[in-house]
């Protein structure tokens, strides 16, 4: 198995909901040309701290099968740099097109610190 046989990509659980029957679609598909993912759940953590603090909760992980993704996925740098904790040298998977439910292979649930910092992802309750 690939390295990047899985990506990552963080939903609030309200906007998860909004077309449960359909692609999720969120905003930044129309606002910067595609979905913003992760590589890895190290990734992840440190992108829910930089840019997530503050969305609803809960907060979840979609952990997605590259290969059952319909929509073209490319690796590229962060811009202008990575989040805190991250190395420049770390390429993000951007999807091109909606995310389709069938690549899912499965939900986590952002766990929070005492400090309301993302600490770890774990399994839904």
């Amino acid at each position: 198995m690939s390295s990047r046989a899985t990506i990552q990509h963080v939903v609030p659980l309200d906007e998860w909901n909004v077309r449960p029957d359909g692609p999720y679609t969120p905003e930044s598909l129309s606002e910067d040309g595609f979905v913003h993912c992760s590589p890895n759940e190290k990734t992840t953590i440190a992108i829910v701290n930089a840019f997530y603090r503050d969305a609803p909760r809960p907060l979840l992980t979609l952990v997605l099968n590259v290969d059952r993704l319909t929509a073209k996925c490319e690796w590229e740098p962060a811009v202008p740099v990575p989040p805190p904790g991250v190395t420049e040298s770390t390429l993000f998977p951007h999807v091109f097109g909606p995310l389709n439910r069938d690549a899912i292979e499965h939900v986590l649930e952002v766990a929070w610190d005492d400090q309301g910092r993302a600490a770890r992802l774990k399994e839904r309750d």
